[in-house]
């Protein structure tokens, strides 16, 4: 009850702030619960979370809230997903990745960020956990033997570039395909044996999608650079040369 009411008092200082703002509330520590129980607890706390703001004549504000441990990759899942709002370029991410699966016979695929293996976008078909904790470990597995014997004598050299790559095949006849997308950002494919015979189609079909999800960045950066350029141009336009404000009479 002491968390919800400073969850309360909590979201209603930032909504009077801004009335824009997404609230994205986690609930830790459920790994010592049931299944039915982590259900029950999350639909208990939403429900008095909503009816103090309700109460408060506040019901326009959503809430959205994610189940968490730190002893699985949940708490990656659902940082995954409060990032994912805040792409403008989601719904394109998606589809790019839809179309590269439905046509390189892939299940599964994910567009991570390497650092911190973040999921910035996936296909439509649902993540399963498991999944998703298969892509996790395989990252890992390619940093560390990268900084192994990916850099030079010296020390040089990253342990992650274009020339990042790994084949992971597992006892169920399934394949984990790992590719480079950007110096940031890593492509992570789960593939059927029988699939990946076709390697060189799948080859052929990533270097069109990483060449698409690269102009998909490229517009966002002109277009952040032109705003720039206006927000420049528009403050000459409004101050004399000696820095002052211009006076419309």
């Amino acid at each position: 009850m002491e968390a919800l009411a400073r969850l309360h008092l909590t979201v209603t200082r930032a909504y009077k702030v801004n009335t824009d703002i997404n609230f994205e509330v986690f609930i830790h520590k459920v790994d010592g619960l049931s299944d039915d129980h982590k259900i029950e607890t999350q639909r208990d706390i939403h429900q008095r979370a909503n009816d103090d703001l309700a109460d408060a004549g506040l019901e326009k504000i959503h809430l959205s809230f994610y189940l968490t441990s730190i002893y699985d990759h949940s708490i990656f899942e659902a940082f995954s997903k409060v990032v994912q709002k805040l792409i403008p370029q989601l719904p394109t991410l998606e589809n790019l990745l839809n179309i590269f699966i439905s046509n390189s016979g892939i299940e599964k695929a994910f567009l991570f960020d390497v650092v911190s293996k973040i999921y910035i976008a996936t296909d439509s078909t649902p993540v399963d956990m498991q999944t998703y904790e298969l892509c996790c470990d395989m990252i890992d597995v390619v940093i560390d033997i990268s900084c192994i014997y990916g850099l030079k004598e010296d020390g040089a050299g990253t342990p992650y570039d274009k020339e990042s790559t790994a084949i992971i095949k597992l006892n169920n006849t399934t394949v984990l395909y790992l590719k480079e997308v950007t110096k940031f950002l890593a492509l992570v494919c789960f593939v059927r044996e029988e699939s990946f015979e076709r390697k060189g189609l799948i080859d052929y079909n990533f270097h069109c999608f990483r060449k698409a999800i690269h102009e998909v960045f490229e517009v966002r950066m002109k277009v952040v650079k032109s705003r720039k350029v206006q927000n420049r141009l528009q403050k000459k336009k409004g101050a004399t040369p000696n820095g002052t404000p211009r006076v419309l009479l």
